[in-house]
């Protein structure tokens, strides 16, 4: 028995803001700030903010637009976040799950199955806009899938390849043949907006990923998982429930109307020590992973790479395979779709999987906060 990747699906949301739309939105927030604040700049207390531009963005990451699923919001001078309605439980949809939903139906539909044939559903990614019940479950009863179970998790942008292998791993203890992994992330809900080395980093998105147990094996046959984790504090989002208690221990109360995200608890990364550290760890994982399974990098045919930066994907590239390595190998998508943090490896497996021969090998990999960092080693059938 094989366990193989038989279909994807892919949700694109339904707005798009490019570089240039952002950073007029930045730029106006900068100059109305420094206006504001010109009596403490003039003496010197603080230091006035700076411009960004569409060029900077793009040769710091590969990013050229990104996708959200509100952009009114975010292009707001006084607001820079996205505005979404709340929805009440039970009555609507949520967003993760309406997103969750048509990615995994997208896949189904791929793979010639209905939702009653799925043994699990597992929603891994960055953030989860509540805590419980899970919102996999939620997707689970909104795709008409009566039986078996569904869970989140949460493993930042390596929540992908960490959520391939739990599916494997569900499989193999014999939990059920057939599982979805879903990748869905608002990550324009998490952003600083008004953080010039980071407000142009992430997009929206979701995927769906579908793993079967098969005796004739099709599609992209699972062939091993490697996981790696080790602590940081370079790449943090510390948003969450503990937040009201934390607001009145230090004796600041939390009211109703208060507009102003917590920006300090935001996303924050220090970009130049990931690419350090994370890079060459990465690359690392990658190539030790091939040595345990008697594989070469020189039979590397298409590397799925966490969508992070656009330097970091030629960096990686070249330490695994070789400096004159075909960029090819690693395929890109960021300058469409930006960082879409978990869903990022797959977004580039669902668009290229097809480019692939038979018998050809391919590492699906991600990597992030935590740090974690995992690697899947594929074959086509």
């Amino acid at each position: 028995m094989s366990i193989c990747i038989t279909a994807t699906g892919l949700y694109i949301p339904p707005y798009k803001i490019s570089n240039e739309e952002l950073v007029a939105t930045f730029n106006q927030y900068v100059d109305n700030y420094n206006a504001e604040h010109q009596a403490q700049i003039d003496a010197g207390d603080i230091e006035p903010l700076q411009h960004s531009s569409a060029e900077f963005i793009e040769k710091v990451s590969g990013i050229k637009s990104r996708y959200v699923m509100e952009k009114s919001g975010i292009l707001d001078p006084e607001i820079m976040a996205p505005v979404i309605p709340y929805r009440k439980l039970g009555e609507e949809l949520s967003v993760m799950a309406e997103m969750g939903v048509s990615a995994l139906q997208q896949a189904l539909d791929n793979a010639g199955l209905t939702a009653d044939d799925l043994d699990g559903v597992i929603l891994a990614c960055s953030n989860f806009q509540r805590t419980y019940p899970a919102v996999a479950i939620e997707i689970q009863h909104a795709i008409g899938m009566k039986r078996g179970f569904a869970f989140d998790m949460n493993v930042a942008c390596s929540a992908a390849t960490f959520g391939l292998s739990q599916v494997v791993g569900s499989i193999r203890a014999g939990l059920g043949k057939r599982v979805a992994v879903i990748n869905v992330e608002i990550t324009s809900a998490h952003l600083n907006w008004r953080n010039r080395d980071s407000h142009f980093i992430f997009g929206d998105v979701a995927t769906a990923t579908i793993v079967e147990e098969l005796e004739t094996p099709k599609g992209y046959e699972i062939l091993d998982s490697k996981l790696f984790t080790q602590f940081s504090t370079n790449i943090k989002n510390e948003y969450g429930f503990m937040d009201r208690a934390e607001f009145l221990a230090a004796g600041t109360p939390m009211y109703p109307d208060i507009k102003e995200p917590v920006t300090d608890k935001l996303f924050l990364q220090h970009g130049r020590k990931v690419f350090k550290e994370v890079c060459p760890k990465v690359a690392e994982i990658i190539s030790t992973h091939l040595q345990e399974n008697d594989l070469q990098p020189s039979e590397i045919k298409m590397m799925w790479l966490h969508q992070a930066n656009a330097n970091m994907l030629d960096l990686i590239l070249r330490m695994v395979v070789g400096k004159e390595a075909d960029k090819s190998i690693a395929p890109s998508v960021i300058d469409e779709f930006a960082n879409t943090s978990s869903a990022s490896p797959m977004i580039v497996f669902h668009r290229y999987q097809d480019q692939l021969s038979s018998g050809d090998l391919g590492v699906i990999c991600s990597f992030g906060a935590g740090y974690s960092i995992g690697s899947v080693l594929v074959r086509k059938v």
